[in-house]
């Protein structure tokens, strides 16, 4: 600052003769403890050749008017001189000629009074020409001072005629205060204090006013310059419009911005607020109202001032969400407006003080935290959100430059991190609806050693056999299964970008990526997975297929925990396994879960399929002699759904084999007991049986390893029994082992065998047991239900 007053003052010396004058005054005046100041103040500039010769001048003008005075005084002193001379000689005469003289006396006594009263006529003009240049001195300062004051109010230098008025007040007017124009002066001096007053008051709106158009653009460069200390993107200091608009010029220097660009684009981070803003109109009033005693009023003016334009600053466009341009604006206009007021605090001499800007900061950081959030809240370009959070940044290493608090703005950003991994996850769930989508569901299988290295480069794989195998090979998983592991991992890496550059310590950073992770697989990726299991259409070697695909998924869960410590930086402890783990494990559990009863559910929906085509003739002659085809289709359909089931683990395998043998068995029975079915022959009744027995021959065969020897037999065990009761008639055994444990027929319930026994007496009404004689028959189908009746009224007894 001390150069730039320096420049100042010599550019004062060019432009204004008036400013040597004012320092030339300055040394004659009486107050010599100014000499010293006003010496320093001619050789601090660069005109020093300047001043000598205007003192120079001055020094002729000064010898030139005490000659012409003293030419002046000098010729009425030799006619004075001269005169006394000449009375000196008459007097002479006069002593000489006494007698003479002395009678001529009465007559030249009138001649003698005649010119004495011309001599005393010519002693008062000398002396009222001595009095009339004597005030004629005294007013000359006076006037000049007035007539300086008349130019420096035209020239609208306001402290500088503010300084000559006081000196017109205290110093000269004083001088001549018996003279009716300095009264006029004096009774004048309050209005132009007052014009003074209105005018730097003028001047200070307009600055004002100015500034509003120029924040934006300050807190454009102080961003850049931060973006180039802390080594981040200056792109991000870089608005549309000084790529695609024409901006207003400058209202300070009337340059327009793009000609500042050219001139400046090689140091344009050394710009500050005082190359793009001229203050003066700020220093000049301060010092006005200050010099008038009313700087308090003039602090409290320009404090109400700025609060309002903060709060102009403050407000943010209406579509400042829709593109990062809106964030730029609005962030460069509030940073203008403080970079602005630091300045004006370093070198305002107290007009804005450190608790004043600390109450705007806490009001605007509010504000300012409060519209970024609400208008990030309806972003959902990742993108997009990862660039707002670098401007935030940048705005916030901006503003901490220049001492304010930064914390809110800082936890804005943990705010913003949040919706952003919800944006993410909102995002991931399409991701993953089209992975599972475009999968064909079936084992991905590799042709060449290329295409199993991209594979496994994808998704670490690691299986002996499977490696030591010919080609091609067959991985146990579809293509879902790299897919989603390589999504998931863009995914957290996607939430470390945003989590960088946040201050946040390594165990922070750590815990919440986990953290965003464990969101997106056990809402994200559960939901969508979910929804794929309960999908219509879906079928059965899909399910399968899905089952197997989250089995791979859950045991990548470490390969992930691995991954999240590799880019974090963290070091796993093996002594704190349940610490900030992933929680894929659980949730791909319980998916399984959810897909082994869905696939429980499209099995029994795919036997029923099968049993629907059964088109039992139930009086039927003769047995067909041979299983139904439907059964023999069914048969095959299992043999090769557990066959599928070679990935799945073995209790998944085994509950799915045993639930459909028993399903088969159930729905079996079920048509035997069917009140569908009023009569029945034993033909038809043998065909059933042939039926069971191909079915009792598929479980025999373990379609699925593990079960203990006979397991899945005992699933067709009622069915069997009560078809060996009515294919043999032995019914003496059935009743008289009826209640044993050890009984041959211990399945056999005599409902069940009421209901048969029944519909083979209707299918005897039409005479369908020609084999032996109807009366015996009848007679023994009586005589069965009357005893199974007495069982069942006994059960119902006891």
């Amino acid at each position: 600052m001390g150069s730039q007053t320096g420049q100042n003052s010599s550019s004062g010396f060019e432009e204004d003769p008036h400013t040597v004058t004012h320092l030339l005054n300055e040394l004659e005046g009486p107050d010599t403890s100014r000499v010293a100041l006003v010496i320093r103040t001619i050789y601090d500039g660069d005109e020093h050749g300047k001043f000598m010769e205007r003192l120079d001048t001055r020094i002729r003008n000064h010898d030139r008017d005490i000659e012409r005075m003293c030419n002046h005084h000098y010729q009425g002193f030799i006619d004075s001189i001269r005169e006394l001379l000449q009375v000196r000689s008459q007097a002479h005469k006069l002593k000489t000629e006494v007698v003479r003289i002395d009678e001529e006396a009465q007559e030249s006594a009138k001649q003698l009074l005649a010119k004495s009263e011309e001599m005393i006529k010519t002693r008062k003009v000398q002396s009222n020409i001595s009095a009339a240049v004597d005030a004629l001195t005294l007013c000359l300062p006076v006037l000049t001072t007035y007539s300086k004051l008349q130019s420096q109010m035209k020239d609208k230098r306001y402290y500088p005629a503010l300084k000559t008025l006081e000196q017109l007040e205290h110093t000269y007017l004083p001088r001549v205060a018996s003279y009716r124009f300095a009264q006029q002066m004096r009774d004048n001096i309050p209005r132009v204090r007052e014009d003074i007053k209105q005018a730097s008051m003028s001047d200070i709106k307009d600055f004002l006013e100015a500034i509003r158009w120029v924040s934006t653009r300050i807190g454009q460069v102080a961003m850049k310059r931060a973006a180039l200390q802390y080594n981040m993107d200056p792109k991000l200091a870089v608005t549309r419009n000084e790529r695609h608009a024409t901006l207003p010029p400058n209202p300070f220097t009337g340059e327009t911005y793009e000609a500042q660009a050219e001139a400046q684009s090689d140091e344009e981070e050394e710009l500050c607020a005082q190359d793009l803003i001229d203050f003066t109109p700020v220093y000049r009033c301060l010092h006005i109202y200050t010099v008038l005693g009313a700087r308090d009023q003039f602090e409290t003016y320009y404090r109400e001032q700025r609060r309002e334009q903060a709060r102009l600053a403050l407000q943010p466009p209406t579509n400042m969400h829709e593109n990062l341009e809106g964030y730029r604006q609005y962030l460069y206009g509030v940073l203008g407006f403080f970079v602005i007021e630091d300045h004006v605090l370093n070198i305002g001499n107290g007009l804005v003080t450190r608790s004043y800007l600390g109450e705007v900061w806490e009001m605007a950081s509010g504000k300012v935290v409060n519209n970024i959030r609400n208008h990030s809240s309806y972003c959902t370009d990742t993108y997009l959100m990862l660039n707002i959070k670098n401007l935030i940044m940048l705005f916030a290493h901006t503003l901490q430059n220049y001492g304010y608090t930064v914390t809110p703005l800082h936890e804005l950003l943990l705010e913003v991190k949040d919706h952003y991994n919800e944006v993410l996850m909102q995002k991931w769930v399409q991701v993953f609806r089209d992975i599972f989508e475009k999968d064909n569901y079936h084992p991905v299988q590799v042709e060449t050693p290329e295409e199993f290295s991209r594979i496994t480069e994808i998704f670490p794989y690691r299986d002996r056999n499977l490696e030591q195998a010919q080609f091609p090979k067959r991985f146990p998983f579809s293509m879902m299964v790299p897919k989603v592991f390589q999504e998931v991992k863009v995914y957290i890496s996607a939430c470390l970008e945003f989590s960088e550059d946040l201050n946040l310590s390594q165990t922070e950073k750590e815990d919440m990526v986990r953290k965003s992770t464990n969101l997106l697989l056990t809402r994200t990726l559960s939901g969508c997975l979910a929804t794929l299991i309960k999908r219509p259409g879906l079928r059965l070697l899909q399910l399968i297929q899905i089952t197997i695909n989250t089995l791979h998924l859950e045991h990548a869960n470490v390969l992930l925990e691995h991954y999240v410590a590799k880019l974090t930086g963290s070091i796993e402890d093996s002594s704190k396994p349940g610490l900030g783990r992933l929680q894929g494990k659980a949730m791909f559990k319980d998916i399984r879960g959810e897909a082994e009863e869905q696939i429980y559910i499209a099995l029994r929906l795919k036997i029923d399929e099968f049993l629907d085509l059964a088109s039992y003739d139930w009086m039927l002659a003769e047995p067909r002699g041979m299983s139904s085809s439907y059964v023999l289709d069914l048969i095959a359909f299992l043999t090769s759904t557990f066959t599928a089931f070679t990935n799945l683990p073995v209790r998944v395998a085994q509950t799915a084999c045993m639930s459909a043998c028993q399903y088969v068995a159930k729905c079996l029975m079920a048509m035997l007991l069917s009140e569908d079915v009023k009569q029945m022959s034993l033909a038809a009744l043998e065909q059933v049986n042939l039926d069971v027995i191909q079915c009792e021959q598929f479980a025999a065969t373990e379609p699925v390893e593990g079960f203990e020897e006979g397991a899945l037999l005992m699933c067709f065990a009622d069915l069997r029994q009560l078809l060996d009761l009515f294919m043999t008639e032995d019914w003496s055994t059935y009743f008289h082992d009826y209640g044993s444990e050890n009984s041959k027929y211990l399945r056999v319930s005599p409902h069940n065998a009421i209901i048969v026994v029944e519909k083979l007496r209707e299918g005897e009404k039409r005479g369908m047991f020609s084999i032996l004689k109807r009366s015996d028959k009848k007679k023994l189908l009586e005589t069965v239900l009357k005893q199974l009746k007495q069982l069942t009224q006994h059960q119902h007894a006891s």
